[in-house]
C-alpha cells in the first residue's frame, strides 16, 4: 500500500468563519487563503495556510448538511483530517480491500481543486479520515 504524502489539511466545524477569522489571522497568525461555497457538501469553506498546513474552517450552508449535523451533535470543533495520496481510486480499492469502511467509494469533487474521498470513522479509531489528490494530479495521470 502507498502511503500517504503529507498532511493536506486539518477541517474544523465553526457555526461562523467570520467569527473566527481574528483568532486564526491575528492571535495565531495563519495567513488566510481565501472562502470557497461547496455546494455539493452544503459547506463554506475558509482557507488559512501555517506552515505546510493548511486549516479549513468548515461552516454550513444549510441547517440540514453535514456541518450543521455535526455541530448539533458534537458541538464546534475537530471535523476531520485530510491527506494527500497519488492516485486516489486505487487508494480507494487499496482500502477497501483491506477491510476499512469507504463512505466515498469513488472520488468526488472537494474544494480548493481537488478530487477527495473519505474513510469511515469507524475504520480509523473515530477519526473522520479525507484522502485528497489535486485535480491536476489526476488529470496529469489520465494523460499517461
Amino acid at each position: 500500500m502507498q502511503p500517504v504524502r503529507a498532511v493536506n489539511h486539518i477541517g474544523i466545524a465553526v457555526r461562523s468563519l467570520d467569527e473566527h477569522r481574528s483568532l486564526y489571522e491575528g492571535t495565531l497568525g495563519a495567513v488566510y487563503e481565501g472562502v470557497e461555497d461547496v455546494p455539493s457538501q452544503k459547506v463554506r469553506v475558509a482557507f488559512y495556510r501555517i506552515g505546510d498546513v493548511r486549516i479549513e474552517l468548515l461552516e454550513s450552508l444549510d441547517p440540514t448538511g453535514p456541518i450543521a449535523t455535526f455541530i448539533e451533535k458534537h458541538g464546534p470543533g475537530l471535523h476531520h483530517v485530510a491527506y494527500t495520496v497519488a492516485d486516489l481510486p486505487a487508494r480507494i480499492n487499496e482500502l477497501q480491500q483491506a477491510g476499512l469502511r469507504m463512505i466515498d467509494h469513488t472520488p468526488r469533487p472537494g474544494a480548493h481543486h481537488q478530487r477527495i474521498a473519505f474513510i469511515h470513522p469507524k475504520s480509523t479509531n473515530g477519526v473522520l479520515t479525507e484522502l485528497c489528490e489535486p485535480m491536476a494530479a489526476a488529470a496529469a495521470r489520465s494523460a499517461e
